[in-house]
């Protein structure tokens, strides 16, 4: 660099500011792609070394899972069914309620009380997850237990309603985004042509921002089955083949929170059991994660709905 150029950098501390930029933004997406490489790395191998002691055919068919037996049974599809299971109920209490305020806020509420709730949501996003799981466990069981007698210390019902408080900030947030997407000249439209407010939001605007919504729920989902102190504070550690909410179930979080107490040998197959239930439930939420974002996409794409 000549003298004149050193001088009109020294001036003008934006282009060393630019200059800097691409170094640093490049430094930051190579790291962040070699960390995931190498988790995705360590995942398949440990996971291909449980497979080669233990069929995959019987670890996604039998209904066992008993890894810590004398003689281990490694079937995962009860963790599979309780996180499906917790994942669903969760997603039916925190989907309707999220969409409704979703649109309350956006075309009914005014300036304060839309405010108000803004603020109610992102509080409730705040809230650590350990949190809404001792909630759960000392006034949602309780609760539960007073109306129905013969329901369990630890199941499935007040997971899925303290799993679904948990999500209801992020299904209103994406939602309001999508809704906000749409153009206002279909309010305006409809308005015009003289349908009632509620039935231009009914019949064109909350389908327009459909894909939106779609999408808001697929990444709401993908969060609920990565949930793991909910799970594991509220459902218990059951590990048996049921779909009755008023029973205790074990889902694949909370398997894999319990290996991470060291109950486990290195490189026993209790061991590599916990990295094949990790890349089940890798797949899961990349799989929803991956649905979701498509939708978000294509709703991107195609400017409205």
């Amino acid at each position: 660099m000549t003298v004149a150029g050193i001088s009109a950098t020294r001036r003008d501390p934006r282009r060393l500011a630019d200059r800097l930029a691409r170094p640093v933004f490049l430094f930051c997406a190579v790291l962040t792609a070699a960390i995931l490489v190498a988790v995705v790395g360590v995942l398949a191998v440990e996971t291909a070394r449980f497979f080669g002691a233990v069929s995959p055919v019987r670890f996604f068919t039998e209904v066992d899972w008993t890894p810590f037996a004398e003689e281990p049974r490694f079937g995962v599809l009860p963790l599979l069914a309780a996180t499906a299971q917790i994942t669903a109920g969760a997603a039916f209490l925190a989907v309707p309620a999220g969409l409704m305020t979703a649109v309350y806020m956006e075309y009914y509420a005014g300036v304060r009380t839309e405010r108000a709730l803004a603020g109610v949501t992102t509080m409730l996003a705040a809230v650590p997850t350990v949190v809404f799981g001792y909630f759960a466990l000392t006034f949602v069981t309780p609760l539960l237990r007073s109306l129905w007698p013969g329901i369990e210390a630890f199941n499935g019902l007040s997971a899925c309603l303290a799993v679904g408080l948990m999500i209801l900030p992020t299904v209103v947030v994406l939602t309001r985004s999508a809704l906000g997407a749409v153009p206002a000249a279909l309010m305006e439209t409809g308005l015009a042509l003289g349908a009632a407010r509620g039935r231009v939001v009914a019949r064109v605007l909350v389908p327009a921002a459909a894909p939106g919504i779609v999408a808001a729920v697929f990444l709401a989902m993908a969060r609920a089955a990565g949930e793991t102190m909910i799970a594991t504070l509220a459902a218990g550690n059951q590990a048996h083949l049921t779909w009755s909410p008023l029973e205790g179930l074990r889902t694949l979080t909370a398997f894999i929170a319990q290996s991470s107490l060291g109950d486990a040998p290195s490189g026993s197959v209790q061991y590599g059991a916990f990295f094949a239930v990790s890349a089940v439930l890798f797949a899961v939420t990349w799989g929803l994660h991956a649905t979701g974002g498509l939708l978000m996409s294509r709703r991107n794409e195609g400017g409205v709905g």
